[in-house]
This record gives C-alpha cells, structure tokens and sequence, in this order.
C-alpha cells in the first residue's frame, strides 16, 4: 500500500484533507493509498444527515469547534488532535469487500500493538465492546473511499456535548451515553500517539508518494466544494409528513415526505445510513408520483434498496413512513 505524503508540514483543516482523499482517487493510479491526518476540534457529519438534528451547534460556536459535512454516509464525529483520521483509497469498487478488507487491516494493525480488537457492525472496530474506530464509506467511478476515526486521548466533554445522538442509536448498544460507548487507545497501550500513528503507517504501508506543489494546489480548487454553505447546510425544503426510526444494520432514518391530494410530490431520505449508489434514481424517484398508501409504495419500489442504502429493505423504509417500526 502507498503512502500518501504531504511537501511540508502544515495544518490544514479537515476539508483540505477531505478534498485529498478526493484528488488522490480520481487522478492517481494506484491500487490502494493511506494517509493519517489530524486537525483541531471539528465535527463532521454525514452526507445525508441534518445538522441541526446531529450537531449542537451552540456548543459548537461557544467552543470553537469547527463543523463540516463529508461526503461519505453514516454518522456524526468530532475529532480534535486527541485523535487521528484514517484515509483508505483503493481501486476495489465492492462495498462489502472493500470495508472487510480495512477494517480487517486496522483489526491487524491493533492486534500488533498488542490490542485484542474486534470488528463489529456496520463500520465499528471494538475494544472490549467499546468503539475505538468508527469508518465511513463512499464510491465514485473506479475508486472507493474509507475515511474513519482512531481515538488515542479525545476530549470526551467536547465529544459528548458537541454531537446529539439519538436515543435510540445510545440504547440499541447497550449504553446510557456516548463516553460509556468510547474506548481511549491510551488506556489500552503504553505507546504515545505519535508511536501509534507510525506504528499505523509501518505497517500499512511499504512504499511513499509524496505530493507536489501542482497537487496541493488541485486539492485546494476540490476542497472549495466542501466550503459552499449550500453544501455544508444542505437544502430543506418545506415537507408535510415527517417519519422517523431506526433499523439494525442500517441505521437512523427520517423521511420526509410532501403529500398533495394523496400523493407523494416530493421526498428525501435523510440518517446516518451508508449510501452505496444513486438514492435519487434509486428510491426517492419511485416515491415521487406516487400514493401514499402501503401497497402503492410496496409495488413502486424495488424490494431490495441494498444497493442504495447498505442493507435497506422496501420493507423496512414502508414501514417507518406508516409508523410500524
């Protein structure tokens, strides 16, 4: 696996490092490409996610905390220097085989150290049932993307009140809180964070490429997509049915849908769900035109929304727009 460097040492922030993600799989030619990065206090949240529901934004100004949208599905995070960011690039475009493959490598990667983790869920790697790991995913044509979070010394207050997960997520993993779902690499291993990131990279890793002037300059024009308000904000429009719920593997959903004379007019899906193809071609188009009764929708959508959202059945997306989850 190749390394990507930097030409100097500099802090960015977080959608600098988002954009190079970006840069390095749609115009470099390598089979798989790594790279840690870190930034200060910042939250980050998912493509399909509101921010008002996920961010408490108060706190968040209160405390300089930095707050951005990323491309990739799934949940909110925040990261600070307590931390480190993983970036995974590879040629592999199968969802499953791709996530298996890293998060069985950073599995490996742990175990070296002397760490007995697991891998569980959705994207979770688990220390003793609690997550140390947390990874996101996301596709564009011939690459695939895993970015993810490996919590060394985080600053568990700025975590707890920046971010607001839902009920449901905290109880549907045993816990009352989001520190008693954390695990700290520091209370698990002697070695300091700069050890583990070289650690991380060694074994990884066995050969470099480090960036030029021209790259970081590309980069930067990418990195000007994720600094729109439109992006980071999103677009809400008004909606007159609002359904919300969970399903196990998949995730947090809210659908909100604008219903005129029975029928669906508009609609968006909206959780911390992997988003794995074309949610406007393949769902949200076969909602629009449609009436709003469970028989309609069961025949207007494709029974298996899986190649959509990961692991999405009609049934189950049916069943939290009439309130049966």
């Amino acid at each position: 696996m190749t390394y990507i460097s930097l030409p100097e040492k500099k802090e960015h922030q977080l959608t600098f490092y988002l954009a190079m993600e970006e840069y390095v799989a749609r115009h470099l030619d390598i089979d798989e490409a790594f790279f840690l990065w870190q930034v200060e206090p910042t939250v980050i949240f998912g493509r399909n996610q509101l921010i008002e529901n996920e961010v408490n934004l108060d706190y968040c100004r209160e405390h300089g905390i930095a707050t951005y949208r990323r491309k990739s599905g799934g949940g909110c995070v925040y990261a600070d220097k307590g931390n480190v960011m993983l970036s995974y690039i590879t040629k592999d475009e199968n969802v499953t085989l791709t996530f298996n493959h890293y998060i069985n490598l950073l599995v490996l990667t742990l175990f070296r150290m002397g760490i007995e983790a697991k891998a569980t869920g959705r994207n979770d790697v688990l220390i003793e049932g609690r997550k140390v790991s947390g990874n996101a995913f996301y596709h564009i044509p011939g690459k695939s993307i895993v970015h993810g979070t490996l919590l060394y010394d985080t600053n568990m207050r700025h975590m707890e009140a920046s971010i607001t997960p839902s009920h449901a997520k905290l109880e549907s993993k045993g816990v009352d809180s989001v520190r008693q779902h954390i695990a700290l690499l520091k209370d698990h291993t002697t070695m300091s964070l700069e050890e583990v990131k070289h650690h991380v990279r060694q074994t990884l890793c066995d050969k470099e490429l480090t960036l030029g002037e021209d790259d970081i300059r590309r980069i930067e024009e990418i990195e000007k997509g994720y600094l729109t308000e439109e992006f980071i904000l999103g677009s809400n429009p008004r909606y007159t049915l609002l359904k919300r719920g969970r399903i196990e593997g998949v995730g947090d959903m809210e659908v909100r849908l604008q219903v005129k004379g029975g029928i669906i007019r508009k609609a968006d899906i909206l959780g911390d769900f992997f988003l794995v193809g074309d949610i406007e071609e393949g769902i949200l188009a076969h909602l629009r035109g449609t009436p709003l009764t469970q028989e309609a929708l069961s025949k207007a959508l494709p029974s298996d929304l899986g190649n959509i959202i990961l692991h999405l059945h009609a049934d189950e997306l049916i069943r939290i727009i009439f309130n049966q989850l």
